[in-house]
C-alpha cells in the first residue's frame, strides 16, 4: 500500500494530477449517469469537440491562459448546444444530426486555429490535455467546477428525473421542462471544460460515460448508480496515474483505458445483466 502511495507521496505534480482527476470523478459521472439516462451518451463527445475552437481561440489571443481558454470553450460550448437545439426546431434535422455537424465543424475549426499560431506541442496539448500539468488555478477551476455540479444537480434534481421518464408529463404540469433542460445542457458544457483541462477535448468525455455505463452493470438504483459511477472514476484516476507513473505511459489515455478496464469487468460480472450472469443457467423451480 505505501509503495502505491509513494508517487502523489513524494511528488507536487502528481497529488495535484491526482486531486484534479477526483474533483472530475465527482462531478462527471453522476453528470454522465443522466446522459446515459436520457440518451444522449454520443451528444456528449460532439459537445466535447465543440469547446475546441472557443479554447483556441481564447490560445490565439492570450496564449495558454487559463482564465481565456476556459471562457472561449465554454461561449463555443454553449454555442454549439443552441445552434444544434435550434436547427433541430427549425428544420427537418434531428437532434443527432445536427450535432454530428456542428462537431466535425468545430474540430475542424479548433485545429486549424491552434494550428495559425502554435505548435504540434500546443495541438497534442488540446487535443490529449495534460493532468501531470495542473497548476493551482486548474485546481481552484476543477474545485469549482466540481461544487456548481453538486449544487444544480441537487437544485434539479427531482424535475430532471422526471424529464428523463416522462418529458410529456413535466411539461403539462409546469414549465421546468425547458430550464431544467437548457441547466443540465450547461452542467454538460462545464465538466466538459473541466475535463479538457486534464484530459483534452479528445479524451474529456472518458471519466464521464466510461463509469456510468459500468455502474449500470452493479445497482439499478438511480442514486446508488451515480455513488457507484464516481468511486469507479476514482479508482480509474488512481490506476491510470499509477500505471502512467510506473510504466512511462500517457496521463490522460492511461486514465481513460483504467475506465475501460473496469468497464469491460464490470460488464463481465456485473450482477445487474452482466455477461456471465446471464450465460449462467437459471435453475429450475422444484415441487
Amino acid at each position: 500500500m505505501i509503495d502505491l502511495l509513494a508517487p502523489f507521496v513524494e511528488f507536487g505534480f502528481m497529488r495535484r494530477a491526482l486531486a484534479g482527476c477526483l474533483a472530475l470523478s465527482v462531478s462527471a459521472p453522476p453528470v454522465g449517469v443522466f446522459l446515459m439516462l436520457r440518451r444522449m451518451s454520443l451528444m456528449s463527445d460532439a459537445m466535447s469537440h465543440a469547446i475546441l475552437p472557443g479554447a483556441a481561440a481564447g490560445f490565439l489571443v492570450a496564449g495558454l491562459s487559463l482564465p481565456a481558454m476556459t471562457l472561449g470553450g465554454l461561449v463555443a460550448g454553449l454555442a454549439v448546444a443552441l445552434l444544434a437545439g435550434a436547427v433541430t426546431r427549425t428544420t427537418m434535422l434531428r437532434e443527432d444530426a445536427s450535432l454530428a455537424a456542428f462537431y466535425l465543424i468545430s474540430l475542424a475549426a479548433g485545429v486549424l486555429l491552434v494550428s495559425l499560431r502554435g505548435s504540434q506541442v500546443d495541438l497534442m496539448h488540446f487535443l490529449f490535455g495534460s493532468v501531470l500539468a495542473l497548476d493551482d488555478p486548474a485546481l481552484i477551476l476543477l474545485g469549482g467546477i466540481c461544487t456548481t455540479t453538486l449544487v444544480v444537480l441537487a437544485l434539479i434534481y427531482r424535475p430532471l428525473v422526471i424529464e428523463c421518464v416522462d418529458p410529456l408529463f413535466l411539461r403539462s404540469v409546469g414549465r421546468a421542462g425547458g430550464p431544467v433542460h437548457f441547466a443540465f445542457l450547461g452542467l454538460v458544457v462545464v465538466n466538459l471544460v473541466g475535463g479538457f483541462q486534464a484530459l483534452g477535448t479528445l479524451l474529456a468525455v472518458g471519466l464521464m460515460l466510461l463509469p456510468a455505463v459500468a455502474a449500470r452493470f452493479w445497482t439499478r438504483e438511480l442514486g446508488s448508480t451515480m455513488a457507484v459511477a464516481v468511486v469507479i472514476a476514482a479508482l480509474a484516476s488512481f490506476a491510470g496515474l499509477s500505471l502512467s507513473y510506473r510504466l512511462d505511459l500517457p496521463s490522460g489515455p492511461a486514465i481513460v483505458l483504467a475506465a475501460g478496464a473496469l468497464y469491460i469487468v464490470s460488464m463481465l460480472v456485473g450482477p445487474q445483466g452482466g455477461l456471465l450472469r446471464r450465460l449462467r443457467r437459471p435453475r429450475h423451480l422444484e415441487a
